[in-house]
């Protein structure tokens, strides 16, 4: 949420029709190669369903029949295997898992009467992948052509404690207008996401050029040489003639992002190194800053105020006429920043309500400043300021603070206690697991330095310039 008009314009220039932005989606039309496509190279989708049927529903056993009219031998044969995916909101239909389970049934009793066999579910590799969407009684049945999220780019190795999701970070970094024409400084890096899909934008390289597959190749009428076309197609991507730094304080995360940048191929690109944010020194050349540093709340961190007023600090005395964006999660964060944002974007990043804010730093006074001529909101960051609601008023946040000042004056017997919910290391464990293809023993392959994983069955010989030799 928040990323829409992003993501809407992206589909524009990837040359969709019919581009409508809805709630948390972007609807439009295009042909098989746009679908593809738009699995490929788009950086801020989730997933793209294609729907096959839309229709009004208001009980289950409505749902049943109206599935049960498709012909389910155009999308799924006997041997494939089949999950079904619902989201609902509605009064009528309050339990999305039962959804799923009517929608199976329906496609399985079809089968069952013509063919006396029924297919398979599999829960976690199925062949096709299907997505009921019901808003009250309107209901769209989609085929996923993505199958596993998007934003599972392939590239991350290993991950840290509540990593960035790719797709947050590419909508930030398109957010902010960056398109490589300085060098890019994220210097809270943790894992690399931010650095990763900076270099991914710059170079104008598709994101999907890590992954191992995509749902629609499992479809009856995939063109496997039409994807091999856009596969190895890269007649658009550019030079990047600056450079990305990243830094972190904790050395486990510094070799961490260090890893996911070799293994995305993006070693001469970026830089990541051990450095405490407090000794941010004035760089050299003309840079952007985007960073996401500590809520507080799936990392914490002993002083989160000071943490706050140090970046607000570094970035007045060292990144003077540079631009800094900075995700944060609470008011009482950007307060301790304390400088004038010149926008102010609402992003969701999980289920948390942040804000992304851009800071014009300049040296001196504001109003030097503006004598000079200098610009601190153009008339486009106000028309946008202006269709931005604020901070909701009362946030768990500040509700905390007040109860720290209370526990000050108070004892064991009226303590008030706040739980925070830590991250599961299933992801941690399974982001270990996702390429494992290899060729002639090879896991990797060189591009620019690093590593690009291969798809098995896919045919990267068709262009020299992507692997020369055995030792690329």
């Amino acid at each position: 949420m928040g990323l829409e008009p992003v993501l809407a314009k992206e589909l524009t220039q990837l040359g969709a029709n019919n581009v409508q932005i809805g709630r948390r989606m972007v609807s439009f039309t295009g042909d098989k190669e746009l679908m593809y496509r738009a699995n490929f190279q788009l950086h801020t989708a989730i997933r793209i369903l294609k729907p096959i049927k839309h229709f009004k529903a208001s009980s289950a056993n409505d749902v049943y029949e109206q599935v049960k009219q498709i012909d389910w031998t155009q999308y799924l044969t006997l041997e494939q295997t089949f999950a079904v995916d619902s989201v609902v909101f509605s009064d009528e239909f309050r339990h999305s898992k039962f959804v799923s389970y009517k929608v199976k049934d329906a496609i399985a009793d079809q089968f069952r009467e013509r063919t006396g066999k029924r297919p398979n579910i599999s829960v976690a590799n199925p062949d096709i992948r299907l997505n009921m969407h019901i808003a009250e009684d309107k209901c769209t049945l989609s085929l996923d052509s993505s199958g596993e999220s998007l934003h599972r780019r392939g590239y991350r190795q290993e991950s840290v404690e509540a990593p960035l999701n790719e797709v947050l970070a590419a909508g930030m970094i398109l957010l902010t207008g960056w398109n490589g024409d300085t060098d890019f400084i994220d210097p809270m890096c943790g894992s690399g996401t931010l650095l990763i899909e900076a270099a991914l934008i710059a170079h104008n390289m598709a994101p999907g050029l890590f992954r191992k597959e995509y749902a629609f190749e499992k479809w009856a009428d995939f063109d496997r040489e039409l994807f091999d076309d856009i596969y190895n197609d890269d007649s658009q991507e550019r030079e990047f003639n600056h450079h990305i730094y990243g830094y972190d304080i904790d050395i486990k995360a510094v070799n961490t992002a260090r890893l996911n940048v070799r293994a995305a191929g993006l070693t001469k690109d970026i830089t990541v190194e051990e450095a405490d944010f407090k000794n941010f020194v004035q760089p050299k050349h003309k840079s952007i800053m985007v960073t996401n540093p500590p809520y507080g709340e799936r990392i914490s961190t002993p002083d989160l105020m000071g943490t706050y007023k140090m970046i607000g600090e570094r970035l007045k005395h060292q990144f003077v006429d540079n631009d800094a964006w900075v995700l944060s999660y609470k008011e009482e964060c950007f307060e301790q920043i304390g400088l004038k944002p010149s926008i102010k974007i609402p992003l969701y990043n999980g289920s948390l309500e942040c804000e992304f804010r851009k800071y014009q730093i300049f040296g001196g006074k504001l109003k030097v400043f503006r004598a000079e001529g200098g610009t601190v909101k153009t008339e486009e960051e106000k028309r946008q300021m202006a269709e931005k609601h604020r901070f909701k008023k009362e946030r768990e946040f500040k509700k905390r603070i007040e109860e720290q000042e209370e526990n000050e004056e108070a004892d064991i017997r009226s303590f008030k206690f706040h739980t925070l919910e830590r991250k599961s290391a299933d992801s941690t464990r399974n982001s270990k697991l996702r390429m494992t293809a290899k060729r002639d023993g090879h896991e990797h392959f060189d591009r620019s330095g690093g590593k690009k994983f291969n798809k098995p069955g896919r045919d990267f010989n068709k262009k020299n310039k992507r692997f020369r030799d055995e030792n690329d």
